[in-house]
């Protein structure tokens, strides 16, 4: 399941994976939604409605690139930084290619479409 998505002038691809979380993210595109920084590590996009947690294991492998679905405030984390796994995270997806356009500091609208 492949994402696209674009704020500030940046574009970025994601691939998501196969869980029931990503799968429910995939069935709402298209989304806009506020992207802004959370901590050093990190954009947050508060979600419309909460996703599956059905099937949520701890993970590891934390890496930069990781998109996840935190579901205590139903948002994704799109992380640019190191991390660790914490209560409520939901590693969905990965970012294709470079954590760039995560860099650029701010709150912008974001935009994400299925590829086909």
């Amino acid at each position: 399941m492949r994402v696209r998505c674009s704020f500030a002038g940046k574009n970025f691809s994601l691939t998501l994976f196969g869980n029931p979380t990503a799968r429910d993210l995939f069935a709402m595109l298209p989304l806009e939604l506020t992207i802004e920084d959370y901590g050093q590590n990190e954009k947050m996009a508060r979600l419309p409605a909460g996703l599956s947690e059905r099937g949520a294991i701890r993970f590891e492998g934390e890496r930069p690139g990781d998109l996840c679905y935190y579901a205590p405030w139903k948002t994704l984390a799109f992380f640019h930084g190191g991390y660790r796994y914490s209560p409520g995270l939901i590693r969905i997806g990965m970012l294709d290619g470079t954590i760039g356009p995560l860099l650029r500091k701010g709150k912008h609208e974001l935009k994400c479409e299925i590829v086909i």
